[in-house]
């Protein structure tokens, strides 16, 4: 077997290049490993859960509606701390760049770096560049890790029957953004990414109740996320399809491009599931703040096992998860 792009796209097919790149011996030392497969890792230092995780970026294009690589290096790191109840404290960036690169492009993607860190709360504390031949790399590629603080740890398999799955807004903006971008398509209405740091949203909202489990929907989209957080919780979630919230102008390019809305990355959403009665106080958290405002409850978990959507004609279906995402380099 030969790893292809779509090992990379976050679906079904990445699952099994997963299998191969987590055979570490030593992974589980202590339970802060590989084994939760989880947005990061819990290291339990004298009663503070620090959590750690890293990402590395190959968008394609570089500079995209309502974002760039820079944004989004930030901004990914930053979210993978907070789905897992971390304040975002620290970060790393390394960057891997090809001989002839623009020096003001450079420039543009370290100022967009600087906004989101500090739009994030958090420092750029240590870092490393390389240059490498021309030709030998598609521009640029960026590494971030990160390190933040939980008071409450949070997983993406705490979900428990008799939950509600609130999605924080509309899906399927980022994947659909720069697929449109890419395929000059001109809608009129311009598509932009979703791109931003969610930790200023998501502090309110983990001071306004309980959150069982979380996840951010990027490489695979909703679809992905929200048969990952079923399946490690052993549950069934029932999704309702005329509560998800989808922009008019992302359902269009997605039906011109053939592509499931619900299928693409997001790079500004969370996915959670919280306890019926602690719902209206999670949405009031989420709807005071610019990137909550389109929140909604479109779900619940009940006994069993898969993903159904209930149809708003009235039927049901299975949404399984995508084998790839559909649109490659997105993040």
């Amino acid at each position: 077997m030969k790893v292809n792009l779509m090992h990379g796209a976050g679906g079904e097919v990445m699952g099994e290049l997963l299998q191969t790149l987590t055979k570490f011996s030593h992974n589980n030392a202590g339970g802060i490993g590989l084994e939760s497969l989880d947005d990061g890792a819990v290291i339990p230092i004298n009663g503070t859960n620090i959590v750690f995780t890293t990402d590395s970026h190959v968008v394609r294009p570089l500079f995209f509606p309502g974002g760039d690589i820079g944004r989004i290096s930030v901004c990914g790191t930053v979210n993978d701390l907070t789905m897992m109840g971390g304040r975002p404290v620290a970060l790393s960036c390394g960057m891997v760049i090809e001989e002839g690169f623009d020096v003001a492009d450079l420039a543009r993607i370290v100022a967009s770096m600087d906004e989101a860190l500090g739009e994030a709360g958090a420092c750029l504390v240590t870092g490393d560049t390389k240059v490498v031949e021309r030709g030998s790399l598609d521009g640029i590629v960026i590494n971030t890790a990160g390190i933040g603080v939980a008071k409450t740890v949070v997983r993406d398999n705490g979900l428990v029957p008799g939950d509600v799955i609130i999605v924080s807004g509309t899906l399927g903006d980022h994947g659909i953004a720069i697929m449109a971008h890419r395929e000059g398509f001109d809608l009129g209405e311009q598509i932009h990414s979703d791109v931003a740091p969610l930790w200023g949203m998501m502090e309110g909202v983990l001071a306004a109740g309980t959150i069982h489990a979380m996840k951010d929907p990027t490489r695979g989209g909703f679809a992905s996320a929200i048969n990952e957080m079923a399946k490690k919780s052993r549950v069934q979630v029932r999704i309702e399809e005329d509560r998800i919230p989808l922009r008019r102008s992302v359902k269009s390019a997605a039906g011109m491009l053939g592509i499931d809305p619900l299928e693409v990355a997001n790079e500004g959403k969370v996915v959670m599931g919280v306890p019926a009665a602690d719902a209206d106080a999670i949405l009031a958290a989420l709807h005071s703040h610019k990137y909550g405002k389109d929140a909604a409850v479109v779900g619940r978990v009940v006994a069993g096992s898969h993903v159904i959507m209930e149809t708003a004609i009235g039927g049901e279906r299975f949404i399984e998860p995508p084998m790839g995402d559909p649109v490659p380099r997105v993040c």
